[in-house]
């Protein structure tokens, strides 16, 4: 297992903490992009996977969650959370100059590296994008509808059907357990717009793994977004029963398996 060990970066509103998966002499580097309310240090198991696999990782906390700086969960603006994942490619591309690049982002984190990948995909070898908030997202929608937006944090129970897993996110004192922030909704609504309208990723390859049982993004909306961003080469990985958080899920081997193949084909073309 990779001892991780942090930096700390300037990033668009403040600074951000950033952790390191090491490999010495990597053949990628991967960036791990976390969902909402949460952090990267809940990113242990698949970041071992991939330092197994090869790989230097390096995951940010994005603005507002985990120890990096900012009102807690809010975003005013998600292109703000792209560049802060630039500055993070930087700091990877600096100790590791002649490597590919792969992104995997997980929900909320699926969104910010496709949009990233719109914005510079010469520079990105793959694009890995589980449970991702893409396309028809309709939750947005109805809360920006209401007066006030309800108490309501996530429930444990729609991550995974590990209940350890549940309980785990339940007790983490950097996971953020309260209710969603009006700015941070708009501007979910916002990136959803720009990145349909953003085109497709063109030469990346694409890996999207979705559960069929995710009722915190559900998978027709995903699928539209996917459908408009995928571009010459993509590949899908759609799991019966299982919820939204894959790499914390019962069949979570399964999904590193699959993870671990898409990355051998793409990085021996």
């Amino acid at each position: 297992m990779a001892d991780a060990r942090e930096h700390v970066l300037d990033g668009s509103r403040g600074p951000i903490v950033v952790r390191e998966w090491p490999n010495p002499r990597p053949r990628y580097v991967a960036l791990v992009v976390h969902g909402y309310a949460e952090h990267a240090g809940r990113y242990a198991e698949v970041a071992n996977v991939l330092v197994a696999h090869g790989a230097a990782v390096f995951g940010p906390d994005h603005i507002g969650h985990g120890r990096s700086a900012g009102e807690r969960v809010v975003i005013g603006d998600f292109e703000d959370v792209v560049a802060d994942l630039r500055a993070v490619a930087g700091l990877a591309r600096a100790a590791h100059p002649d490597v590919p690049l792969v992104l995997v982002g997980h929900s909320m984190g699926g969104l910010t590296a496709a949009r990233y990948t719109q914005l510079y995909g010469a520079e990105v070898a793959a694009l890995v994008l589980a449970g991702p908030v893409i396309g028809d997202w309709e939750l947005p929608r109805r809360l920006l509808a209401l007066d006030e937006i309800p108490d309501r944090p996530i429930s444990p129970a729609a991550l995974s059907r590990d209940p350890e897993v549940g309980a785990a996110y339940a007790a983490d004192p950097l996971v953020w357990h309260g209710p969603m922030k009006r700015p941070t909704v708009e501007a979910f609504a916002r990136m959803l717009d720009t990145v349909s309208k953003g085109g497709d990723i063109g030469r990346v390859p694409l890996l999207w793994l979705h559960g069929d049982d995710d009722r915190l993004v559900p998978l027709p909306g995903s699928r539209t977004g996917i459908e408009g961003l995928r571009g010459d080469e993509a590949t899908e990985r759609i799991y019966a029963g299982a919820r939204h958080d894959l790499f914390h899920e019962t069949n979570r081997a399964d999904v590193f398996a699959d993870l671990i193949h898409f990355l051998d084909g793409v990085l021996t073309h």
